[in-house]
């Protein structure tokens, strides 16, 4: 079984998608680190995000490095946007994703393209969302408890300068698959969402083994 989930930053897409896969027993990949791993190594080489070309080389990463921590501040979660929107990088990156969701047995995935591009063919499909001010709360409670520097303004100007880049950009846009369900975190506590996703995968699988001969 392959599940997708897809959705913007601070979203709870990350915390929901560990559960399905801890609830269902699958591996799982978080994609957005991918992306995160190429932002920081650009900014270790020197190079612009910006530009394609250094973007394409930090593509060669360690895949050791998606232990590191320092992949989760705020700082490189805004160089993998920027990395994102070019299409030489996600090439690059298509690959691996679409090795891990097709091993035996299936798994989870989350990220921005995962049910319109990566597994078009999922088993289910989620599109996990928020409004950008409950994302932005989110974020700045998170940076907080790790002692980061923190000021909300900032932190919601950026929750929608992402969102302009992922849902803009010329490949690969953050958006829906037609047949995605959608679950809005907006108003939900994180066990709540996360119940709501289980029962939302098993709700699809339900009626897909209904409508299997015997």
């Amino acid at each position: 079984m392959i599940i997708a989930v897809d959705g913007p930053t601070a979203s709870g897409k990350g915390t929901i998608s560990k559960q399905l896969a801890k609830h269902f027993a699958l591996p799982f990949l978080d994609t957005g680190l991918l992306y995160r791993a190429v932002g920081w190594t650009v900014r270790e080489q020197g190079g612009d995000a910006d530009n394609p070309a250094d973007a394409l080389v930090a593509c060669r990463f360690d895949s050791a490095l998606l232990d590191n921590p320092d992949l989760r501040s705020e700082v490189v979660g805004g160089l993998a946007s920027r990395v994102s929107v070019h299409p030489e990088v996600r090439m690059a990156l298509d690959k691996r994703q679409k090795d891990f969701a097709n091993q035996p047995g299936g798994a989870v995935l989350d990220g921005r393209d995962i049910g319109t591009v990566i597994t078009p063919n999922a088993d289910v499909k989620l599109f996990v969302t928020a409004s950008p001010e409950a994302r932005a709360v989110r974020r700045f409670e998170e940076m907080k408890r790790r002692g980061e520097p923190v000021n909300f303004d900032d932190i919601l100007a950026d929750i929608l300068r992402r969102d302009e880049r992922d849902t803009n950009r010329a490949t690969a846009p953050l958006k829906p698959a037609k047949d995605a369900d959608l679950l809005d975190t907006t108003d939900l506590t994180i066990d709540a969402a996360i119940q709501q996703a289980i029962a939302l995968v098993n709700a699809k699988t339900s009626g897909r083994r209904d409508k299997d001969p015997a």
